[in-house]
């Protein structure tokens, strides 16, 4: 169980007394593999499994260090969450829908991780090229 305390009007996040062992577990689990719950058939191209792993992992790192400073707002996370979208740029157009899907579910773990609720858009950014909530 999480619990999350949200400083009244700042966006401070609290983070989880077991947010690094989550953080090492989401590390070491493998990524890209066939989930039936998520409805994705692993991933497309084979060679990028370990490229997009380590973008992925990174990505917790950053989650990880933000998590560390002790005083971290919702736009700390965020800005990790661009920072780690920003790494799969130079590859963007060889992920297919599934796969960016799959990086954006990641995210998303990142995100309950430390009780993050919004990604503020990037993660619809990066998964259709537009925010379709308007932000």
């Amino acid at each position: 169980m999480l619990l999350l305390f949200t400083a009244c009007g700042q966006g401070q996040i609290k983070t989880p007394i077991n947010a690094m062992e989550m953080f090492e577990k989401f590390k070491a689990k493998e990524k890209f593999i066939k989930d039936e719950k998520l409805h994705y058939p692993g991933i497309g191209n084979e060679k990028l499994k370990p490229i997009f792993t380590e973008k992925i992992n990174l990505a917790a790192k950053d989650f990880e260090n933000v998590a560390r400073s002790g005083n971290a707002s919702d736009k700390d996370y965020q800005n990790a969450i661009k920072k780690g979208l920003e790494r799969f740029e130079p590859i963007y157009l060889d992920i297919d829908t599934e796969d960016r899907e799959r990086i954006c579910s990641y995210f998303e773990e990142l995100m309950d991780i430390v009780g993050l609720e919004s990604s503020n858009g990037l993660l619809n950014n990066f998964m259709y090229g537009f925010d379709p909530s308007g932000k």
